[in-house]
């Protein structure tokens, strides 16, 4: 069922910036040093021999007196020359008290640096045509330190020197250099080593972040003195379970008009989502298309939003348009406190194709480009590892103690809120609170419940990539969930 499932998942995951695929570059990995606040005098102390890791001189970056930000490359494998870009923002306040989180984005081949620092969750976000960045009040780093990893290899700045690693990309291989990037990184990091640990993501990240906290978990198991302080899981409108994501994406397609009652019956009668031979069944293929079809005339991310229509948004001509829409849509669109742009994905790219911005991130020697994307069209076309399903995970970290949050967008086509319903109902979990709203600032954010060791809640009106559609809202979701908390379930 693997290789069929994803020749058919192609036909969705990626944006339409997967047109431009990533160059792979040689680089040199330096050895990057960590500072900290004194916590007397609001001096930097030096905990290693330099500092090369810490960002200074970011063209376009506000002005901030209150925390520090860090960004370098970690070799997770000497021998092959593999290296994973990060870009580390330290807790506004008292960092070393508060817990650390990782952050991951998916596709597979998206860039977390791309998407999840710089429009959603990070302290800057990319402005107008990239010719900058804006503070972003609802950063999750007023809550946590927060580290945006570039996973694996040829996503973003993230590179190897050996050809071949290129040809084993896949789920087990991406959550080991991971795992190796983390011990290499708190070596860097010595002082958060101790502090709670939680790792988040979204969308195909919903398979990389309970697969990278199941190989933790085990690892603790067999040698404390790798022991690493995991909390806790936090997934944004993941992929789980192959059959039933599909399933919903059907129905929520169908139940929100954006097919045919013909369609859809069509796809209820001749589709076994759960068969290794899914795709065999001519009609059932023909009319997943179709679905395909008309999502392609607007965002599958985001309903009800416009899309990007700039001249940078274009790549290629119809006929290759039409290709890639089998493996993407058009650009997510974003709002960020209030104001609406759907083409956040242009600034990006041109952000961080910036010579200068390359040379303060320490990925460039200021004089020779890299050409980074904010997808990899080449990644995700020859992933040839996927689990069909997480949910013997989320068993395995429930039996563990782990805190498991899920939330879900509800304007999302992608990785819609059916979808994700119906693989935790799959579960079984018995219910410790029932269904009923949860509110910010006297409003109905959305609706959740509660299970026992897990969560699950919606956000109203926001698509795939929630923080961007709800920024205030996920901050204060964010919170509840660092400190274990239920969410608010009344106007007070």
């Amino acid at each position: 069922m693997m290789i069929n499932l994803l020749s058919k998942v192609v036909v969705l995951t990626l944006v339409l910036s997967y047109y431009y695929s990533v160059q792979f570059v040689e680089g040199v990995n330096s050895g990057f040093k960590h500072w900290k606040w004194s916590s007397t005098s609001g001096k930097v102390n030096t905990l290693e021999n330099d500092h090369e890791a810490l960002v200074a001189n970011l063209p376009g970056q506000p002005q901030i007196d209150h925390f520090r930000h860090y960004a370098g490359y970690i070799t997770v494998d000497k021998t092959n020359g593999r290296a994973l870009f990060y870009w580390f923002y330290e807790a506004a306040s008292l960092p070393h008290q508060k817990p650390l989180v990782l952050w991951l984005n998916g596709g597979p081949g998206c860039s977390s640096v791309g998407y999840g620092a710089t429009q959603e969750i990070g302290p800057f976000i990319v402005d107008t045509n990239g010719h900058g960045l804006k503070f972003n009040p609802s950063s999750w780093n007023r809550e946590a330190n927060m580290l945006f990893l570039e996973s694996p290899i040829g996503v973003g700045f993230s590179y190897s020197n050996t050809s071949s690693d290129y040809e084993n990309l896949g789920d087990e291989f991406t959550a080991n250099d991971a795992y190796t990037f983390l011990h290499e990184w708190f070596l860097k990091f010595p002082s958060y080593k101790n502090n709670s640990f939680y790792i988040a993501g979204e969308s195909y990240a919903g398979k990389y972040v309970p697969e990278l906290a199941e190989l933790v978990y085990d690892k603790n198991k067999k040698d404390s003195s790798l022991h690493i302080d995991l909390k806790g899981i936090l997934l944004g409108n993941p992929e789980t379970s192959d059959a039933e994501d599909w399933k919903g994406l059907v129905d929520y397609a169908w139940s929100h008009a954006v097919i045919s009652d013909e369609t859809h019956k069509i796809i209820k009668e001749n589709c076994d989502f759960n068969s290794n031979n899914t795709w065999a069944n001519e009609d059932c293929d023909k009319a997943v298309d179709e679905v395909l079809k008309q999502y392609k005339e607007i965002d599958i991310y985001s309903l009800y939003t416009s899309v990007c229509i700039a001249d940078s948004a274009s790549s290629g001509d119809d006929s290759y348009q039409i290709l890639t829409m089998k493996r993407s849509s058009t650009m997510m669109p974003r709002i960020m406190g209030g104001y609406y742009d759907p083409c956040l994905d242009d600034y990006a790219k041109a952000y961080y194709n910036r010579l200068d911005v390359q040379k303060a991130l320490h990925v460039s020697d200021g004089v020779q480009l890299r050409n980074w994307t904010i997808c990899n069209l080449n990644i995700f076309s020859q992933w040839f590892d996927s689990k069909p399903s997480v949910l013997p995970i989320y068993k395995k970290l429930i039996a563990a103690g782990l805190r498991i949050w899920v939330y879900s967008g509800d304007t999302d086509g992608r990785v819609p809120v059916l979808s994700t319903r119906y693989s935790l109902n799959s579960l079984g979990l018995p219910i410790t609170k029932t269904w009923r709203p949860w509110y910010y600032q006297k409003q109905v954010s959305g609706w959740f419940q509660e299970y026992e060791g897990l969560t699950f809640a919606t956000f109203r009106g926001a698509g795939h990539a929630v923080p961007c559609f709800k920024p205030n809202n996920s901050l204060a979701f964010f919170t509840s969930f660092l400190k274990g908390e239920s969410l608010p379930s009344t106007r007070s």
